[in-house]
């Protein structure tokens, strides 16, 4: 197993500088993970650093609450790409997902595909505050929306991802749409079980660690 092609390495606090991006940007390019994950305002900064490179930028949006306009998420997916993302991770309505109003939750995550034009766009549907039943539902609206990934969790409420979580992931979305786990993968035991349930994509804060074999001690 290649582990640091399953690595999308992340930092997305909101007190993060430019000097840690540009640390994170040179420990992508050296162990030559998937991709950075940042926030937007630091998309132009990363596609810059890693230009030349196959290390992809990924970015968030509507993050971490997912509880903004369809129409602010696909503009800010626009942008995001315009600035040199190659990578979307967007957060779900989480409060349509509970009141079951599965068409704002289909609507909201097909206007992010849409707005993306082809570029890969991951789902975010924060497990953490989903029933088993509605991750089924969500992950069946983000296919239909003609998303290419389900991923578990923001990192920024109350779990991350759990081999139960990714294992369900995988079952409902079958082989042709990804499954990324983020959240809680603290060492390389944790990160194959989460490869064996089903994850071809891990968020971390600690990929350096990861791919070193040590324990990620980082919060994400």
């Amino acid at each position: 197993m290649e582990v640091n092609k399953y690595i999308d390495h992340t930092i997305l606090k909101p007190e993060t500088t430019k000097a840690q991006i540009l640390t994170l940007c040179e420990e992508a390019k050296q162990f030559n993970f998937a991709s950075v994950c940042v926030n937007p305002t630091w998309v132009a900064t990363c596609a810059n650093e890693l230009k030349g490179t196959d290390v992809k930028v990924c970015t968030v949006i509507g993050f971490p609450l997912g509880a903004t306009f369809k129409e602010v998420k696909a503009y800010e997916t626009k942008l995001a790409i315009e600035n040199g993302a190659s990578e979307i991770d967007m957060v779900i309505n989480v409060g349509a997902a509970k009141d079951q109003n599965w068409e704002l939750v289909y609507e909201d995550i097909k206007a992010v595909v849409e707005a993306a034009n082809g570029v890969l766009v991951k789902v975010i549907i924060e497990t953490c505050l989903l029933t088993d039943e509605e991750k089924v539902k969500a992950c069946e609206m983000a296919v239909k929306a003609g998303a290419h990934f389900v991923k578990t969790s923001t990192g920024f409420s109350t779990g991350g991802a759990t081999a139960a979580d990714v294992a369900l992931m995988r079952q409902t979305v079958g082989e042709s749409v990804g499954v990324k786990a983020s959240g809680g993968v603290r060492t390389a035991e944790d990160m194959k079980v989460m490869v064996e349930a089903g994850a071809n994509r891990i968020g971390t804060s600690g990929g350096v660690s990861l791919v070193q074999g040590k324990e990620n001690t980082t919060a994400y």
